[in-house]
């Protein structure tokens, strides 16, 4: 009998251990090494620009980057990541995809603040795929790029569930065999 309780203890300390390195591997995942590209930033030249979309009526602070989950407002935030960029001439556009429809436009001007406002009904123009257009002008040179973003795409609730999909097969599968083990060393006692 004794022999059964240290091994259901020594089981259930196995299975707390890896339960644990899971959840750690999981937070290290999303956080990443501190050299892992950030998909919100948009580089352009040598500079960056840190792109979140929010969508208050829904989420209220919750930022958003490479899929927004919700059609309807939304308050799209270009922030500089540096002080360069507010001596050059920025535009931005937004464009529905892969149609190329503008529905947003920032006239290149300098942006002393560093950070450029938006709000878009995404409800007028539908679930899909969009393209932030950013272009600078410094020093008679045209610099631009793109990043691309979904509105109203089920991506991100998919990945929420494998978050705990994953782990819980994981976590049953355990339970199984090492129910089944106890069940091993118990007949094998008697």
């Amino acid at each position: 009998m004794n022999k059964l309780i240290l091994r259901l203890l020594h089981n259930f300390q196995t299975l707390t251990g890896l339960l644990l390195m899971t959840t750690a591997i999981s937070a290290y995942a999303h956080r990443g090494p501190a050299d892992e590209i950030d998909t919100c930033r948009i580089r352009v030249g040598s500079e960056k620009i840190h792109f979140t979309a929010y969508t208050p009526t829904f989420t209220q602070g919750t930022g958003y980057c490479q899929a927004i989950p919700n059609i309807g407002p939304t308050n799209l935030v270009f922030d500089y990541e540096g002080h360069k960029l507010r001596n050059d001439t920025v535009e931005f556009e937004i464009t529905k995809e892969p149609e190329g429809t503008r529905i947003f436009h920032q006239e290149p001007k300098k942006i002393k603040s560093g950070t450029v406002n938006a709000t878009i009904d995404f409800g007028k123009y539908g679930a899909g795929d969009y393209l932030a257009h950013v272009t600078i002008m410094h020093q008679g040179e045209k610099q631009d790029t793109h990043l691309p973003f979904s509105v109203g795409v089920e991506e991100e609730s998919f990945s929420g569930i494998l978050k705990i999909a994953i782990p819980a097969v994981f976590i049953a599968i355990m339970l199984f065999f090492m129910f089944r083990q106890s069940k091993t060393s118990t007949s094998e006692t008697e």
